[in-house]
C-alpha cells in the first residue's frame, strides 16, 4: 500500500515537471516538408487548358512623319531644259523711232519689232510682234571732202508678247533705208556719198565762170572765169557736209544673233504666228548735203 503511494506520487510530480517544462521553452513549430522537383514543376506549369501567353504586338506609330523624312518628302521635278536660240540666227525688224548722225548721241535708244515669226522644230519661240530694243553706241557725222556718216548700234533686250523678257545681242546686218545707206561687217550703218553731185558743183561752176569771163574778155575772160567758177563750186563744197547717215521711221532691219538665246521652255508656249504693227515704209530720197556749221 504504501509502496503503490509512493509510485502515484512519483508519477505526479513528473507529470508537473513535464508540464511547467513545456510553458518554460514555448511551442516548437514544425517546419512544412520540402517540395519535390516534381510537384514544384506540376505546381507552375499552366493548366492544359489554358492557352500559353503571346508577347505583345508591337503598337504601331501614329504620328505624322516629319517633313523632312525622306519616306515621305516629294522628290523634286528638274527643270525642263532652256530652249536655244542659236548663234547666226536672222532677225527681221522694222524701226520704230527714226535715227540720223545729225543729232544722234552714244546712248540714244532705238526701238524695233520683229516683222516674221522665228521657228525652230515646228515651234514658234519668238513670235512675230515682238518688241526689241537697244541703243547707240556711236554716231559720226560725214566729213567736208570725205568721210561718210556712220552709227553703230547694238540691240540688248527683247520682250515677247506675253512680257517674257530675255537678253539680246545682236547687231544689224542690212538695212532699207529709202536711201543709199548701207551696212558693213562690223555692223555699222554707213551714210551715202554724193561724189556725183560734188562734181556737179563744181562743173556747173566751172562752166558759168567761163561763159561769164567769155562774155566779158574773150578766149583769155573764158579762161579766168572757168578758174573763178571752179574755185567757187569748191568753195561751195568745202563749207558743206556729205549726207547724214539715216534710218528713217518704218526703215527695215535685219539683225543677226551673235550670242545664244537661251529660253525658258514653260515661256515659249504660243500657238499663234504673231502679227507686227502696220508701219509705212520711208519714202525714196536722194542725198543731200548740209551746210557749215549745221
Amino acid at each position: 500500500m504504501r509502496s503503490v503511494s509512493h509510485v502515484l506520487l512519483m508519477c505526479g510530480l513528473f507529470v508537473l515537471g513535464a508540464r511547467a517544462n513545456a510553458q518554460q521553452i514555448g511551442p516548437q513549430t514544425t517546419p512544412p516538408p520540402a517540395a519535390s522537383p516534381t510537384a514544384t514543376a506540376q505546381t507552375s506549369a499552366p493548366p492544359a487548358s489554358q492557352p500559353a501567353p503571346t508577347a505583345a504586338a508591337p503598337v504601331a506609330n501614329t504620328a505624322p512623319a516629319s517633313p523632312s523624312s525622306p519616306s515621305t518628302s516629294t522628290p523634286a521635278t528638274p527643270a525642263s531644259a532652256p530652249i536655244i536660240v542659236p548663234v547666226g540666227t536672222r532677225l527681221p525688224l522694222v524701226l520704230h523711232n527714226a535715227i540720223t548722225t545729225r543729232n544722234a548721241q552714244p546712248g540714244d535708244p532705238i526701238y524695233l519689232e520683229t516683222l516674221f515669226p522665228i521657228v525652230q522644230n515646228d515651234k514658234i519661240l519668238i513670235p512675230a510682234g515682238s518688241y526689241v530694243q537697244g541703243e547707240i553706241m556711236e554716231a559720226k557725222r560725214p566729213g567736208r571732202v570725205k568721210g561718210r556718216g556712220e552709227l553703230r548700234v547694238r540691240l540688248t533686250t527683247m520682250i515677247l508678247p506675253n512680257s517674257y523678257m530675255v537678253d539680246l545681242n545682236a547687231m544689224p546686218n542690212s538695212a532699207g533705208t529709202g536711201g543709199g545707206e548701207t551696212v558693213n561687217n562690223e555692223g555699222k550703218v554707213v551714210g551715202d556719198t554724193d561724189k556725183a553731185s560734188d562734181a556737179g558743183t563744181v562743173i556747173k561752176s566751172t562752166a558759168a565762170g567761163a561763159g561769164i569771163g567769155g562774155i566779158a574778155g574773150g578766149a583769155r575772160g573764158a579762161g579766168i572765169g572757168a578758174g573763178i567758177g571752179a574755185a567757187a563750186g569748191l568753195g561751195a563744197v568745202l563749207l558743206s557736209r556729205g549726207p547724214d547717215a539715216e534710218l528713217p521711221r518704218g526703215s527695215t532691219i535685219e539683225a543677226v544673233i551673235d550670242r545664244s538665246i537661251f529660253l525658258e521652255a514653260d515661256k515659249v508656249q504660243f500657238t499663234a504666228p504673231g502679227q507686227a504693227s502696220t508701219l509705212p515704209g520711208p519714202s525714196n530720197r536722194e542725198p543731200t548735203r548740209t551746210k557749215i556749221p549745221f
